[in-house]
């Protein structure tokens, strides 16, 4: 590029070069943009230029420079999101969102035990010893007996376990109202439909490390 055209690069439409017989055609507003971003994040632009020679453009950015390794804040009491071995229950009524969320949770390793409705969990949790299930993963609206009344019921049995074990909401709303209802029935958490995995657990992993 010649010295002339240098002076005008970075102005919005500038081209040295507009005519019919150019092989590169544009609006001219790529090198304007560029610079605008650059200005925007602190930084500078510069460009030396020689006709038949060739061109070249540098760009500075200020960063702030990360903290050597030894210094980076410790994270060894942040949970993995690592539900591999875990002995789950999962109650679903639905047979196609039951199917859905087993198949998701056994592909992440844990082990899963599906029932279709709240008085199939407290039998269940009654009838197995304690520490069997490492968590419950609870649908709301369910026939025969409803997830909030389903966890009273779990709650107020007389074993260890009873108390303690993890039992998280599923539901298909968000209201507050409802996320109140499931805490006041002695949830812990609860999860939005549909499952997103990745929160799924996250959210058994904080629960379990409490």
């Amino acid at each position: 590029m010649g010295k002339e055209f240098l002076q005008h690069i970075f102005e919005p439409f500038a081209q040295e070069k507009n005519d019919a017989r150019s092989v590169y055609q544009g609006t001219g507003l790529g090198m304007a943009i560029v610079k605008r971003l650059v200005d925007q994040m602190g930084g500078e632009i510069t460009v030396t230029s020689e006709s038949g020679v060739g061109t070249t453009f540098v760009l500075t950015i200020p960063f702030e420079i990360a903290p050597e390794p030894s210094k980076l804040p410790e994270t060894a009491n942040v949970p993995e999101s690592d539900i591999h071995g875990l002995h789950l229950m999962l109650v679903e009524d639905n047979d196609l969102n039951a199917e859905i969320a087993e198949t998701l949770l056994t592909d992440q390793g844990a082990e899963v035990t599906t029932v279709h409705d709240g008085q199939q969990a407290v039998d269940l949790f009654k009838e197995s010893p304690e520490g069997t299930f490492d968590l419950i993963l609870m649908d709301i609206m369910m026939p025969v007996m409803d997830g909030l009344d389903a966890t009273r019921a779990i709650r107020s049995l007389d074993r260890a376990d009873a108390a303690t074990i993890p039992i998280i909401a599923m539901k298909a709303n968000a209201f507050k109202e409802d996320a109140d209802k499931c805490m006041a029935a002695g949830m812990n958490a609860h999860l939005a439909k549909p499952l997103d995995m990745e929160k799924v657990k996250q959210t058994i992993q904080e629960q379990l490390h409490r």
